[in-house]
């Protein structure tokens, strides 16, 4: 909105000139979803302790989480609702991009509200049903894909890191690989977001990391220069990037250890989301396995870990999955584990951006 209606302006006064560089707006949605969290952040915990809004802690799990119970959870809606600010205001809303990445998080959150609310609030222990979850994610990508599918300018080309001749065209099937980066994404993340801080620290990661790949996706001569996809109006999507970094940050001032509040399914599921439908848009699809391979770490863990329980009736080869667990219970601090998990996140964003020139 502050584009719109202050852009036009600059053939009045010539300082307005500015809104027009997407590296300005982008600076400034992520400062102003930060304030965003951390003002209106306190009074959101207080309303989710009045209803009572408590994590619930699983009985098997590591016995210094137990004092974690009750601590409020859903803060994911102080995530969406800055987010969605943020970009409103310094985006260019007649960006096709920006409205199906944003309508994208949107509806994901609006899947993992209905679910926490139903634990919640309503105290329903199950929430939405594994299944029913499952495809209201799927039938959420699937409407995201087939929007750039239709899309005149969106290439259904997949671009395959460090490989610059090998760019396969999905054709109608990149409808359904959409889905499938969305939904794994959108999954991941949820499956991660069991320590404090532990998932947004590495999402600001990769939000900061798809911020640059959306900018130079977006820029004709320096997409030309890199050998990259050039996708025509993609870099409007790093002010999307920058304000969600922005609350990231924000909420990570009261998420970091000892949390005063966790995101929850409603934050998890539209974050990840967000971060599969940037990696799409951008077409840097098939890195997002590189860039958020903390993601994918805790994910096949989990796998691992079922797939070999079942195999063997009964044996593990973690001691507790996702695998951040299995730390703790060998002894590892819990802010050690996070702050670790951390740095391997910094180091596989700076691995995957070094396949900008390594192709």
């Amino acid at each position: 909105m502050v584009y719109h209606l202050l852009y036009p302006l600059h053939t009045v006064f010539s300082a307005f000139n500015v809104f027009r560089y997407i590296t300005f707006r982008t600076i400034y949605a992520g400062l102003t979803a930060f304030l965003i969290c951390f003002l209106v952040g306190p009074w959101v915990i207080r309303r989710l302790r009045e209803l009572q809004v408590g994590q619930f802690i699983r009985e098997d799990g590591p016995e210094t989480h137990f004092k974690k119970s009750g601590t409020p959870t859903m803060g994911g809606v102080l995530i969406l609702i800055a987010v969605t600010a943020s970009t409103l205001l310094w985006a260019n809303l007649a960006n096709l991009y920006i409205w199906t990445v944003l309508l994208t998080t949107i509806c994901l959150g609006l899947i993992g509200f209905v679910d926490d609310y139903r634990k919640q609030v309503k105290k329903r222990s199950k929430g939405l049903g594994a299944r029913e979850k499952f495809w209201l994610q799927t039938a959420v990508a699937l409407g995201a894909g087939l929007t750039l599918y239709l899309h005149p300018d969106f290439s259904t080309r997949v671009t395959v890191p460090f490989l610059k001749n090998v760019s396969p065209d999905l054709g109608w099937a990149y409808i359904l690989f959409t889905a499938l980066v969305i939904v794994g994404a959108s999954n991941a993340v949820n499956l991660t977001d069991g320590l404090d801080g532990l998932a947004i620290g590495p999402l600001i990661i990769v939000a900061g990391t798809y911020m640059i790949f959306a900018y130079v996706a977006g820029h004709v001569k320096i997409a030309e220069y890199l050998q990259i996809n050039y996708v025509p109006g993609a870099g409007e999507v790093a002010v999307f990037c920058g304000a969600l970094a922005g609350a990231g940050l924000g909420f990570l001032w009261f998420n970091a250890y000892p949390a005063q509040v966790f995101m929850g399914d409603v934050g998890s599921l539209s974050l990840g989301g967000a971060m599969g439908t940037v990696a799409i848009v951008t077409k840097q699809e098939i890195l997002l396995v590189l860039v958020g391979g903390l993601f994918v770490m805790e994910t096949v863990s989990v796998m691992l870990q079922v797939g070999f329980f079942k195999l063997t009736h009964g044996r593990r080869i973690f001691r507790m999955a996702p695998i951040h667990h299995h730390f703790e219970l060998k002894g590892w601090p819990e802010p050690k584990v996070i702050v670790r998990f951390w740095i391997i996140a910094v180091l596989l964003a700076l691995l995957a951006m070094s396949t900008l020139k390594l192709r």
